[in-house]
């Protein structure tokens, strides 16, 4: 077993070269000022289309003078293999294997917005399907020429396997794939008898009559679909690992998403947790000018990629640089929102990542592409190449993190959040193929308005996937709709163990398969929560109108959406009414734990309205499940976060996203007793310390980071 390559302290940089830009005359004077300005790592974009021109001959010259500057100048390099970038000859010549929609149209190269260069697809796919072995053949003789010719490079650090790990929701409907989906649910399924009972259509009488589906909706045969193509693509993933580990076994193996998997796993198959399992270092693209610079947007995204990837290494791998021009993400937005960047933007969002745990960051531009419809867009170089102000911030920001100061802080990981927010992945599949025909995005908006509830309340909320439920103690579960009879016996054990369980309404009402339980709560969990249903209305056109009071309340309504569902107690105790005098609210001790079952989705309120009467309710779930925040800050608009080393000690990380300079209080919980302001790591305003509480003056959009340490008491003898 070869060495594995050492990375650097913190992996900081770019995706440089994009065929055709920058221009050659360049690469030279780039590399120069990119090791001058800190900067020790690139991406590069190998594109099958750019280097086997003709069947068999291959153009790496461009790569290999990339790859020689980037030893000569100490900057390491990432190798994006893009054989979703084909050759034009290769799209002709495999013609019969192109991706096809399910209305029968084939897939044709375009070019590609990200390079300005063909051979690309709708999506990101790439045009032809790998489930036609002559197109897996051709593929797999590029990776391995790719891989033969760098792998013992000075500069090589690994490969990214699949850039944005994501896929259209159109495709594969060609003949190769049926023929794999036929074989998949034979897998499944054993007998073709046992397949006509599951999806309702009894009158197969052989597999060849199987085929993907062409109407979407909540049916059987459609999750089955969804769960098919995910598998596949993934798959696909699995098989370029393999294939590139037998034939390096010492670089590493990278990947990256787009902290997708709350509003797109289902559509687009953005399963982060999935993707992280596959690579050793895992990664996330997050832009503001695309998403929106508000803070808890960004913190959701590094919250979710370090949710999954499961204590692995994860990079920020695509950070804005720059502006974004043209896009329609971008429309109609402030310029403040992301679309013009500053150097103060650079900072902000860097210590966000770093705070939520990123530790390594790359720009998806060094400098601007100069054609296509992304001229221009995020990098922080000029479009010649030359120094600004961004990439002044950027270089001191690269010098600093891989100082030698700063590794024990870097060294920390960020402490479990205080509550978790319960991921299903097949509640999601199930929710977009019910909501397909209206549209809603119900499941996306309960989810981000939970952990916004929570968020602006200065509370961690982590990600918590249903397979690692029994590492949190307390668990809110937004828009638990669908749910097998599995996963409904896992969570009853985990409340029965101990666990403290906030569900909104309808939990489980579809079980497997798609199929409505007859008693609600569903798959026993009337049980669980103590409770059965009395009523249910599934109206979200006109949910807006959905109200209830919760403990009492304070007069104020807490504002619910998309379902209403009221409750009769049995074991339980009703804590809140609809304004009918239906019951809203039910609490239960079932075991050693115990659940709070809410008949509507204040999460989903929350995130339309913020409504100052959600933002109560918030606080006082966290109180009913004696919860306490880690860190409690004077001024809410400021986040804390706190990470910790293997030997213990901790590292506090605030964030000032706002432009105004603000002194604030800072008081750690009473878990970690008596901690003392150690070194400061990165902030330059003043603070001061009387017993547990820190006063601190954090500027405008910048970070105040600072060592932590519990005082030694002397013992005198006696």
């Amino acid at each position: 077993m070869s060495t594995k390559r050492v990375l650097p302290q913190l992996p900081y940089g770019a995706v440089y070269f994009r065929k055709s830009n920058p221009p050659r005359e360049d690469w030279e004077r780039d590399y120069a000022v990119a090791q001058e300005d800190g900067m020790n790592f690139n991406r590069h974009w190998f594109m099958w289309g750019a280097i086997e021109t003709a069947p068999g001959v291959f153009d790496w010259a461009d790569y290999d003078r990339q790859m020689d500057l980037a030893a000569k100048h100490g900057i390491m390099t990432i190798i994006a293999e893009m054989i979703t970038s084909v050759p034009e000859w290769a799209a002709d010549m495999y013609s019969h294997a192109v991706h096809v929609k399910s209305d029968g149209t084939p897939l044709r190269t375009q070019m590609g917005a990200s390079s300005a260069t063909g051979g690309f697809s709708e999506g990101s796919q790439g045009v032809l399907c790998l489930d036609c072995s002559e197109v897996k053949e051709a593929a797999g003789r590029f990776l391995t020429g790719l891989v033969l010719r760098y792998k013992d490079h000075p500069a090589t650090a690994g490969y990214d396997v699949w850039n944005e790990c994501n896929y259209s929701p159109h495709v594969c409907h060609c003949q190769y794939t049926n023929e794999k989906f036929r074989r998949w649910l034979e897998t499944k399924y054993g007998i073709l008898q046992a397949l006509n009972q599951a999806w309702n259509r009894y009158s197969y009488t052989s597999w060849e009559q199987v085929r993907s589906p062409h109407q979407m909706g909540p049916y059987p045969e459609c999750l089955d679909w969804v769960q098919f193509t995910k598998d596949n693509f993934y798959e696909h993933m699995q098989w370029r690992i393999d294939l590139i580990r037998s034939l390096d076994d010492k670089n590493i193996i990278a990947a990256h998403g787009i902290a997708g998997s709350i509003n797109v796993m289902a559509s687009m198959g953005a399963d982060d947790w999935l993707a992280a399992s596959k690579a050793d270092v895992y990664g996330f693209t997050w832009v503001a000018s695309r998403k929106g610079s508000e803070p808890w947007k960004q913190w959701h995204a590094v919250d979710l990629t370090r949710a999954a990837s499961r204590g692995k290494t994860f990079w920020h791998a695509e950070a804005q640089g720059g502006p974004l021009w043209l896009q329609p993400q971008v429309v109609g937005r402030p310029k403040e929102d992301g679309r013009v960047t500053e150097p103060e933007d650079i900072r902000v969002w860097q210590m966000i990542s770093f705070a939520g745990g990123a530790r390594g960051l790359l720009f998806p531009r060094w400098r601007p592409l100069l054609d296509g419809p992304l001229f221009g867009a995020f990098g922080p170089y000029a479009m010649d190449g030359t120094r600004t102000d961004r990439s002044e911030m950027a270089g001191s920001i690269a010098r600093w993190a891989n100082a030698a100061e700063q590794r024990e802080l870097l060294e920390s990981a960020p402490l479990q959040g205080e509550i978790g927010i319960l991921v299903v992945p097949e509640t999601q599949i199930f929710d977009y193929l019910l909501n397909r025909e209206g549209k809603n995005e119900l499941y996306a908006q309960a989810m981000w308005g939970a952990y916004q509830g929570f968020f602006d309340q200065g509370i961690q909320p982590d990600w918590v996937h249903i397979d690692d439920i029994a590492q949190y103690r307390v668990l809110y579960w937004p828009y638990p709709i669908m749910l097998s009879q599995e996963y409904a016996a896992l969570l009853g054990r985990w409340v029965e163990n101990g666990g403290t369980l906030i569900s909104e309404g309808c939990p489980a009402y579809f079980g497997d398969r798609g199929k409505v339980g007859t008693l609600q709560p569903n798959h026993h969990l009337d049980v669980v929560f103590g409770a059965v249903e009395a009523e249910v209305q599934f109206m979200p056109d006109i949910a807006d109108g959905i109200a209830f009071d919760f403990d009492g309340g304070s007069g104020s309504k807490v504002l619910g959406g998309g379902f209403r569902q009221s409750y009769k107690a049995t074991s339980g105790r009703s804590l809140g009414q609809f304004p009918d005098g239906s019951t809203a609210v039910v609490e239960h001790t079932h075991g050693k734990g115990k659940t709070l079952l809410i008949g509507t989705f204040p999460s989903i309120g929350y995130y339309k309205t913020h409504d100052t009467a959600n933002a109560a309710f918030f606080l006082k779930v966290l109180d009913w499940a004696e919860v306490t925040p880690h860190v409690r800050l004077s001024d809410p608009s400021l986040q804390a976060r706190l990470s910790q080393n293997t030997d213990g000690s901790l590292f506090l990380w605030i964030i000032n996203p706002g432009r105004e300079s603000i002194m604030t209080n800072i008081k750690l919980s009473d878990m970690f007793g008596l901690q003392v302001a150690d070194r400061v790591y990165w902030g330059t305003g003043g603070y001061s310390q009387e017993g547990s509480t820190l006063r601190a003056a954090l500027p405008g959009r910048d970070a105040w980071v600072i060592g932590l340490r519990s005082p030694v008491i002397k013992q005198g003898r006696g």
